[in-house]
């Protein structure tokens, strides 16, 4: 592998993270509050690593595919690195633990927070924080694939590795055209959920962060009390439906909305999404109903949001769930472990791998009943190998097993055992908030230092989809790194002898 080609790419990245601070200070100036230094500062200093190896680094068309892998996983690990700089530069609350942790929160769309008076942010400070969500939420490498001239066949490895092969589908256009396109969907829902907010009584500011955070499906808002802080219906309908869209597969949305192609339900995933939402919110509903001090308008209101929130991985909130029966709270954590659909920019296990964890089980009843037929698995008539099957099982699996390891950590670290496997669940899904003492009207403040770096890692696992993050540990990736690396030494040495 080519160091100095993985550190040109990465650059790239870099600027655009560089001019979304310099924006960042431009409103901090405009509102003339205090954090414009500390987002100048990060900006430039930004700007500058990401511009050197793209001057010094001549471009290469063509890149290998353990190239691409290293480009993005170190794409996005330096990513929230440079993004926690505003963080630490303000001070405050923000040591170095806690700043990454806001950082990887909002670049991986979790919405945890580690913030106990988010109000007393400055404006500038604020849109940089949603706007890690709104950068995260497309996916690092494919903002800058959108926005870049064409980039070859590099483009197309980069593409290929940072979108999974879940979101993949429902594309039938270019690496170039898929980029735009889901550019396109997700300017466009991010605007429109914009003019709406605002039509329905919400300032610009708030209007536009929250946007930011929606149809990212990460959940930061400026407000310390989330959505609950407005206590309006308006505003709470306004962005449950925008978080419904957002947790639709993006090229789905597309074809349906712009090529008319057909409607949502043709997609038995989509319709599978549905319907399990609306379940989760009569169960909810039903659960909160028997509560003799709540009212069941209000059940309604309260719980529909809730499952709708963590079902898509948003993580906003207008009521403490914290305080809520234990049937609605299991369904919360079951859709917190499902979230929403593949291509879309929600997290968790995806409503997909669902679909073939159920059509898979159904199969096996099938077979087991006729054991010499042939039981094709088909999703939307597309037939589904076994070996795509065996790897959506084993991705459930892997998922459960860094759920259960990450919440008996925190365990062993004091958290008791409801914030510590609600939390893991939480951050491995990049839903936001848990229950107990990191409950939708609690931080995660009290969670021990060490303890936020699990979190953190458990926040990457469930963003770059666990493998590609497992894949960077390996030896065998930093031996093909080292290997050029260590030549072009030898030859910078054995040159400077003569």
């Amino acid at each position: 592998m080519r160091p100095d080609v993985i550190l040109r790419y990465i650059g790239m990245v870099l600027v655009m993270l560089g001019a979304f601070m310099l924006l960042s200070a431009a409103v901090s100036l405009l509102y003339k509050d205090a954090a414009v230094l500390p987002l100048a500062y990060s900006g430039v200093i930004t700007l500058l690593f990401g511009m050197f190896p793209m001057v010094f680094v001549p471009a290469s068309p063509k890149i290998t595919s353990n190239e691409g892998l290293l480009i993005v996983v170190a794409g996005w690990l330096l990513s929230c690195l440079f993004g926690a700089l505003p963080y630490i530069f303000w001070g405050h609350e923000f040591t170095f633990t806690n700043a990454w942790f806001e950082s990887v929160s909002g670049f991986t769309t979790t919405g945890s927070s580690i913030l106990t008076e988010i109000e007393s942010l400055p404006h500038g400070l604020l849109l940089w924080r949603a706007s890690t969500h709104w950068i995260g939420g497309l996916g690092i490498l494919i903002f800058v694939l959108s926005v870049l001239p064409a980039m070859g066949v590099a483009g197309m490895v980069l593409f290929r590795i940072e979108l999974s092969p879940l979101a993949r589908d429902n594309f039938r256009q270019s690496m170039r055209e898929t980029s735009r396109i889901l550019l396109y969907v997700y300017g466009g829902l991010t605007l429109a959920e914009t003019i709406a907010l605002v039509a329905v009584g919400m300032n610009l500011f708030d209007a536009v962060t929250h946007s930011f955070a929606t149809i990212a499906t990460g959940g930061f808002s400026p407000r310390n009390a989330s959505i609950g802080a407005y206590d309006s219906p308006a505003i709470e309908g306004v962005i449950m439906l925008f978080m419904l869209l957002s947790g639709v597969h993006f090229g789905l949305l597309f074809s349906t909305l712009i090529q008319r192609r057909g409607p949502f339900w043709k997609s038995v995933v989509f319709r599978y999404y549905v319907t399990a939402i609306l379940i989760g919110v009569v169960v909810v509903t039903i659960a909160l109903g028997g509560q003799a001090d709540n009212a069941w308008i209000d059940s309604v209101r309260h719980g529909a949001f809730q499952v709708i929130s963590l079902g898509t991985s948003t993580g906003f909130a207008t009521a403490d769930s914290s305080v809520w029966p234990p049937l609605a709270q299991i369904m919360l954590m079951f859709f917190a472990l499902q979230c929403a659909c593949a291509g879309s920019t929600s997290g968790g296990i995806k409503a997909d791998r669902f679909v073939l964890f159920g059509k898979g089980i159904w199969k096996q009843i099938r077979h087991a009943r006729h054991p010499r037929a042939i039981i094709p698995l088909r999703v939307d008539g597309k037939a589904v190998d076994d070996q795509a099957l065996a790897a959506a099982m084993l991705y459930i699996g892997l998922y459960a097993t860094i759920v259960i390891s990450g919440g008996l950590l925190l365990m062993v670290l004091g958290l008791d055992p409801l914030s510590a496997f609600s939390g893991t669940i939480a951050t491995t899904g990049n839903v936001g908030p848990g229950l107990g003492t990191v409950g939708s009207f609690e931080n995660f403040a009290g969670v021990p230092g060490p303890g936020k770096w699990i979190l953190t890692g458990t926040m990457l696992l469930g963003r770059l989809e666990i493998y590609g993050l497992i894949m960077l540990l390996m030896p065998s990736v930093w031996r093909r790194l080292a290997t050029p690396a260590r030549q072009e030494f030898q030859r910078v040495v054995l040159a400077s002898r003569r």
